[in-house]
């Protein structure tokens, strides 16, 4: 088959390589229909993720077909059509019994393009199939289901549960990209009083308009500024950090009222400071985390229902085998208005 492999920093290529196969009475391999491209895939080629080796088959994300399961899988069957998610679970061990999967001790968590061959490729083998995949209705199209693998369940989980989203609050959203766009979105089922999306793309803070934003700013101007005017003084209640920069991180604490919460969701390849001189007094809580994707069915529910506006972030679509151009195309993301790109299987 072919697939994506990554050759060390900068370099990855659209290769031939083995097919993969049942290796554990536990596995399904899943014939890949449909595929994106993340923000991490970009931080492993730049450096930032040092434990993906090179000769890892890069990507998290798919939708496809069961064409193999193993022994002891339950759930599903060849011929089922799946959507692959970013994060496998053993289902026993402590952490999967609290769901928090992401931490799994079994052999599972984010392994998927990591630790072992990812997504971006003709087929996939897939760990804990049983825990690790999930059903699609037939009503959901595979560009939008392939949107519920990370990104929505990232930005739900991670940044708005973590940063405790209610009525009325004012959210500060630092990254108006894929991830926190979908933050946005999901941000406005607790009804909070007003969004504030900060980014450097006039483009992304455009689409953070249309998705629900009633302010944007420009990182480049005084993000905390239009705060402060806005919430008379007070600052954000939730400031969730889409980027994975320091200045990033930094301008949500400075953003952030007394008392109030900070939803760290980006991913980091440089240390950030923590300013605790000025933060010791402020009664903040601070918050990081990987998705453990407990919410995936819910908001698969939600997206079947057209309760979520997946289709409103995805911006370019190629056939599977064009995943160097997209990569491309991903990656300047800031000079063609890029979102989420999507792969497909050409259709039969």
């Amino acid at each position: 088959m072919r697939a994506l492999v990554f050759h060390g920093h900068g370099k990855s290529s659209w290769d031939e390589v083995p097919d993969p196969t049942v290796k554990e009475a536990a596995d399904a391999v899943v014939r890949v229909d449909a595929v994106t491209i993340c923000g991490t895939d970009l931080h492993i080629l730049k450096g930032d993720i040092p434990e993906v080796v090179p000769g890892t088959v890069l990507g998290h994300e798919a939708v496809g077909e069961v064409v193999e399961a193993g022994g002891d899988v339950r759930t599903v069957r060849p011929g089922d059509r799946v959507l692959v998610s970013c994060i496998s679970a053993c289902g026993r061990c402590r952490f999967c019994r609290e769901a928090r999967y992401g931490q799994c001790l079994g052999g599972g968590g984010w392994v998927l393009g990591h630790v072992i061959d990812g997504t971006q490729a003709e087929y996939v083998r897939v760990p804990y199939a049983d825990f690790s995949v999930h059903r699609l209705p037939g009503a959901l199209d595979s560009k939008d289901a392939v949107l519920l693998a990370d990104i929505f369940p990232t930005a739900y989980e991670v940044g708005v549960l973590n940063g405790r989203v209610r009525p009325g609050d004012t959210v500060v959203v630092v990254g108006a990209g894929p991830i926190g766009l979908a933050a946005i979105a999901t941000a406005r089922l607790f009804s909070p009083g007003r969004i504030i999306a900060v980014d450097l793309a006039e483009t992304r803070l455009a689409a953070a308009r249309r998705l629900g934003a009633e302010a944007v700013v420009s990182a480049s101007e005084d993000p905390r500024r239009l705060v402060e005017d806005l919430t008379g003084g007070a600052g954000a209640d939730v400031a969730i950090e889409a980027v994975g920069v320091p200045e990033s991180f930094e301008l949500c604490t400075r953003v952030v009222r007394p008392g109030g919460h900070i939803a760290n969701i980006g991913v980091h390849g440089k240390a950030a400071v923590l300013h605790l001189e000025d933060l010791w007094i402020r009664d903040l809580t601070i918050t990081t985390g990987l998705v453990d994707t407990f919410s995936t069915p819910m908001l698969m529910g939600m997206a079947a229902a057209s309760k979520l506006p997946t289709s409103a972030l995805v911006t370019h679509n190629f056939p599977l085998d064009r995943m160097e151009e997209a990569y491309d195309v991903f990656s300047g993301a800031r000079a063609d208005g890029a979102l989420k790109v999507v792969l497909e299987r050409p259709a039969a």
